[in-house]
């Protein structure tokens, strides 16, 4: 009882610590240490985050949650953009997120809250108040009605002053409204763009869950191929997928090029059938031993 009671005196002082500090603290061996610290969790007289500093998670009480965001920088990349992205702005609607910080969003549980509103799924900042949100809506429906109160215009007291006067503003509003529409046009092909991307992700991710394998890191995403981190059966690889029905030797290579950088084993998904070629090059190469030059 003292041993956990000194702990709990040094988690009260210092935030947030790993068992190597708190092992330090108290004397005891890291192994010991995190002993005790599991039985305090078990207890509920201690928290443990989601958030890891190399492989292992923080220990600290309730109310010091505020302090994980100096560990902010432990994160992942795509997981810490979803965290800036959440803290700048204090709530982000789910289904308007690209597919990577979606994926990021529920993986940094110590930082983003999801909550429903009107069936639709919703992220706040850990330190936001849920109750923030509707002030933030309300506020927002204020702006949009001060935007559409549109002032009287003074006209002048002659028709043909008028006439002109509509005349020129016909002119001037022509213009504007081409504009519009192009920009109408370039918003829907980006909308579109965005909700195929998304579709092609949730493709890959659900067929991953079918064979148990688990996303560890989105390494890039665009319209052309996605690539990820994944843990296959305890073994980490990393899965290149092509948004095309056929793939060519040069998509192998390159492939190859970034598993090599990554010093990982790879796998390749693609959306169609291999070709014949391809696949007698690839079971050649699963063959071949080594080659060499006969001096």
């Amino acid at each position: 009882m003292q041993t956990k009671e000194k702990m709990i005196s040094i988690l009260r002082l210092s935030g947030p610590s790993l068992p190597v500090h708190i092992a330090k603290g108290t004397g005891l061996s890291i192994l010991f240490a995190s002993a005790f610290l599991s039985e305090l969790f078990y207890e509920k007289k201690i928290l443990i985050s989601n958030i890891k500093v190399g492989n292992s998670p923080l220990y600290f009480l309730s109310g010091q949650e505020p302090q994980l965001e100096r560990f902010s920088q432990h994160l992942k990349s795509k997981e810490k953009e979803a965290f800036l992205l959440l803290k700048e702005n204090g709530f982000l609607k789910d289904s308007e997120q690209q597919p990577a910080i979606r994926v990021a969003l529920r993986e940094i549980k110590d930082f983003a809250i999801a909550f429903r509103k009107n069936d639709e799924v919703y992220w706040r900042y850990f330190t936001v108040p849920e109750e923030e949100f509707n002030k933030k809506k309300e506020l927002i429906i204020e702006i949009k009605e001060e935007l559409e109160i549109v002032p009287e215009k003074e006209f002048a007291e002659e028709k043909e002053g008028e006439q002109e006067e509509q005349e020129e503003e016909e002119l001037e509003i022509s213009e504007p409204e081409e504009t519009v529409k192009k920009e109408k046009k370039k918003v829907t092909k980006k909308k579109m763009g965005q909700k195929n991307d998304e579709k092609i992700f949730n493709k890959i991710k659900e067929f991953l869950s079918g064979r148990s394998i688990e996303i560890v890191d989105i390494q890039s995403f665009n319209k052309n191929d996605l690539v990820l981190k994944i843990n296959e059966e305890g073994e980490e690889k990393l899965l290149i997928a092509y948004n095309k029905k056929k793939i060519t030797v040069a998509d192998l290579l390159k492939a190859h090029k970034k598993s090599s950088e990554a010093n990982l084993q790879y796998v390749v998904l693609s959306l169609g059938e291999l070709s014949k070629n391809l696949k007698n090059i690839v079971s050649a190469v699963k063959d071949l031993s080594k080659i060499e030059k006969v001096e």
